[in-house]
Order: structure tokens, then C-alpha cells, then sequence
């Protein structure tokens, strides 16, 4: 389990973090929880971890999740999560990025 956890905060006050139960966010303001990826086997049972919903590539195989989960958050580290493409909402249609 995460023991420490990175919070961002710009300089317009918004903070952003890869998400972990280390803090209790609720305690700090209204939250907007953004997925950044997605980490899910194949047919074969691989793992992958499509970083997509963050402007990044498909990482993978993996042979266990864990191992997804861990390249995903490494990503995520390097890339610096305040870099990454501003989130997208559903609407009618489909996906389309925040404007």
C-alpha cells in the first residue's frame, strides 16, 4: 500500500495528485476525480495499461496487474502530472476534451 503521496498545487489553487487513500481529499475541498488510464487483461491474460485518457501510450504486456498498476504510476511520475492533457467529460456523443 502507498504510504506518501504528491500534491501539486498551481498557482491558480487547483491541486492535482495521482490519487491514493493516503489523505482524505474531502478534507481539503470539492474534488473532480479524473481517470488518467486504464489497466485491464487481455484475452490472453496480459496486462496493459492504456495511458489514453492522460495523452500517453498503451504500456504492456504485463504479466500481472500489478506490475501494470506499478508502470502506470511510473508513467504518470515521469511524464509529471502537470503536464498531462486536462481531463475530458463525457457528452452527449461521446468524449471530447474540456475546453
Amino acid at each position: 500500500m502507498t504510504t506518501e503521496m504528491e500534491l501539486l498545487v498551481g498557482c491558480d489553487g487547483v491541486a492535482r495528485c495521482i490519487y491514493a487513500e493516503v489523505l482524505d481529499l474531502r478534507e481539503i475541498g470539492k474534488l473532480q476525480i479524473t481517470r488518467a488510464s486504464h489497466v485491464e487483461p487481455d484475452s490472453e491474460g496480459h496486462w496493459w495499461a492504456d495511458m489514453g485518457p492522460s495523452g500517453g501510450p498503451v504500456l504492456g504486456p504485463y504479466g500481472s496487474r500489478t506490475e501494470a498498476l506499478r508502470a502506470e504510476r511510473g508513467w504518470l511520475a515521469r511524464v509529471n502530472i502537470h503536464h498531462i492533457r486536462r481531463p475530458r467529460q463525457r457528452v452527449e456523443g461521446g468524449m471530447n476534451n474540456v475546453i
